[in-house]
């Protein structure tokens, strides 16, 4: 679901924007896009109300991501028992005007995998990243 969707409290609102700004700060030339879906009846089908999404785009293609576009998806489960929701992974997958170009899991292996991928220096920072996203969704106070 969009990231600009998501953000339904403060607490919330804040988790996304040091995500968005912890990214930006790896990676400065890359555009946030907290509303990375479309809002039409087939793109409606297709998200996952589970999630929560962020686009980044770089100005042109980078060689280093081997892609234009970032995509970020930050998966959640919610306990139907009491109630808590946590973040349980977080997928990452690039672009560029060939489609996806690969992506990458943290629910399995933290691999890459797909046509191509991002440099290792990128791809290190890339999965720090999403490691630092899972400990800022599952901190409580």
């Amino acid at each position: 679901m969009n990231a600009s969707e998501m953000a339904t409290n403060l607490e919330f609102a804040s988790k996304i924007a040091t995500v968005v700004n912890l990214f930006k700060f790896e990676f400065p030339d890359a555009r946030s896009d907290l509303k990375p879906w479309k809002n039409d009846p087939q793109t409606r089908e297709l998200v996952d109300p589970d999630s929560i999404d962020i686009g980044f785009h770089f100005p042109g293609i980078s060689k280093s991501w081997q892609s234009r576009s970032i995509l970020i998806q930050i998966r959640f489960y919610q306990d139907p028992l009491n109630g808590s929701r946590r973040a349980i992974g977080v997928e990452a997958a690039g672009f560029n005007h060939l489609g996806e170009q690969w992506r990458l899991s943290t629910v399995e292996n933290w691999n890459f995998v797909g046509a191509s991928e991002p440099s290792p220096q990128i791809g290190e920072k890339l999965k720090q990243f999403c490691q630092q996203t899972l400990e800022i969704f599952n901190f409580t106070r």
